[in-house]
């Protein structure tokens, strides 16, 4: 059996997903992803180093959680599947550690199995639900069976909530998850910012738009709003490549970043 029999991938129109995929150089993406990622990078050459430097970040900032204790994770806006995904790093600090997944996108839907494998000892689950119906995502049963939501939990909005705009409740959503996670957890996010280089970044949300899928760029002070009430870790709101550089990552400038990254704690 074809692993999209079923599922309704809309190939012939571009989808975020899929340009991220091609950013980073993976093979699940079409022509129509292919065509929408090239006017992006036409008008803004760095978006490719910017995903690069985005998936950086999340490989650090996991691994730091996990070394600091935390062993179970909630990644929502997982993207399609591209190793070392966030249970490869986790498990690889603490093969105990549990993940979920979650996703409302058909073509992540279609990888899923790829993310569900990992250590013997800790275990890994997808749930297919929407990011701006919070509830409903955290009473999936995918979830709550994986996961204990009265221990502390990682959250990862991992280059997620520049595709929420302020329109569709970006901060109350933010809220929620954080009013449902126990002293301890930590909060994870990476977002696009216009501030270091605003004319490109808007002719890209431009593309984004054309390509039917709203962008919201937000700033440092705007970004920043959703770590309300935790406690930012070292060394606070950065660009994405300054938040705990590892001697192996590449140099990337914040321009070429363009986004903004945090890990916050609940105290």
């Amino acid at each position: 059996m074809n692993r999209y029999d079923g599922v309704d991938l809309r190939l012939n129109v571009p989808h975020s997903a899929r340009m991220y995929d091609y950013y980073l150089g993976g093979c699940t993406n079409f022509a129509a992803d292919r065509e929408a990622a090239g006017h992006a990078l036409a008008v803004a050459p760095w978006v490719r180093a910017a995903a690069r430097a985005n998936r950086a970040f999340m490989h650090r900032a996991t691994r730091a959680l996990a070394h600091a204790g935390i062993d179970q994770f909630l990644d929502i806006g997982t993207g399609i599947p591209t190793s070392p995904n966030l249970h490869e790093i986790a498990q690889g600090v603490d093969p105990r550690a549990r993940v979920v997944y979650a996703d409302n996108d058909p073509i992540v839907l279609s990888h899923a199995q790829a993310l569900l494998t990992g250590a013997p000892e800790g275990r890994t689950a997808y749930v297919e639900a929407d990011v701006t119906d919070p509830g409903r995502l955290l009473d999936a049963p995918g979830l709550r069976d994986t996961i204990d939501l009265d221990r502390p939990v990682a959250l990862s909005l991992i280059a997620l909530l520049h595709f929420v705009p302020d329109a569709s409740g970006a901060y109350g959503i933010v809220e929620h998850f954080k009013s449902a996670l126990a002293p301890g957890s930590a909060l994870v996010i990476s977002h696009v910012t216009p501030e270091f280089t605003p004319e490109d970044v808007d002719r890209v949300v431009r593309v984004y738009a054309a390509a039917g899928t709203a962008v919201q760029a937000r700033s440092r002070a705007e970004f920043t709003r959703f770590f309300d009430g935790w406690t930012l870790l070292e060394p606070g709101v950065v660009p994405t490549p300054a938040w705990r550089p590892a001697p192996a990552d590449p140099p990337v400038t914040a321009a070429d970043a363009a986004q903004y990254a945090g890990v916050a704690m609940a105290l």
